[in-house]
């Protein structure tokens, strides 16, 4: 009797220090947006966001924080703190609005680019793609390829895990690759 009490004790803690462990991680999430500075004595870098306001993040300084981030988005992105490159980029990080830690960031490259917010009217896991209708009622198409980031959630995710719904509303930034636009970045609104 004593060794399953012992047992059951046992099995409860484990699990107790199991869901401590899971809610000390941080999940990562994006968005995008112009680099205005990058200060590095503040270990700070200054966003012209896309929705329109201007957000200074802190770079992660503390490489133990437990993070929730997709290791190949994770792997092709550069670390906040070592990050030099002024433009258009898709800034990985954790936090409130108030306080927001970047983790990483991915340079988007020279533009131009397009972008499209609206309801998705079609969601092609198979053919990799995605079309939205936007509030003119115009229809556009994105191709969703390996270099794709999605905005869920449940946080971050490779373009290749995103799924959608006829008729959630998304924001598709993309750039013209072989002719049709190719979704960098799918914000799940």
């Amino acid at each position: 009797m004593l060794r399953r009490i012992l047992g059951a004790l046992v099995v409860v803690l484990c699990f107790t220090f199991t869901s401590i462990d899971a809610i000390a991680q941080e999940v990562v999430h994006a968005l995008t947006g112009t680099i205005k500075s990058i200060d590095p004595d503040r270990k700070t870098i200054t966003i012209f966001t896309d929705k329109g306001s201007e957000d200074t993040f802190h770079c992660l300084t503390n490489l133990q924080t437990k993070l929730v981030f997709d290791k190949k988005i994770r792997a092709d992105a550069k670390a906040a703190d070592t990050f030099k490159e002024l433009g258009y980029v898709i800034v990985f990080y954790f936090g409130s609005s108030d306080v927001r830690t970047a983790v990483a960031l991915r340079s988007l490259g020279s533009g131009p680019f397009t972008s499209g917010a609206g309801t998705v009217v079609r969601f092609d896991a198979r053919a990799h793609s995605v079309s939205i209708k936007d509030e003119s009622g115009a229809v556009q198409s994105f191709k969703i390829t390996g270099d794709t980031v999605a905005e869920t959630g449940v946080g971050v995710l490779d373009g290749s895990k995103f799924h959608s719904n006829e008729g959630d509303r998304v924001r598709v930034v993309a750039k013209a690759e072989d002719g049709s636009p190719a979704a960098l970045f799918i914000n799940a609104m």
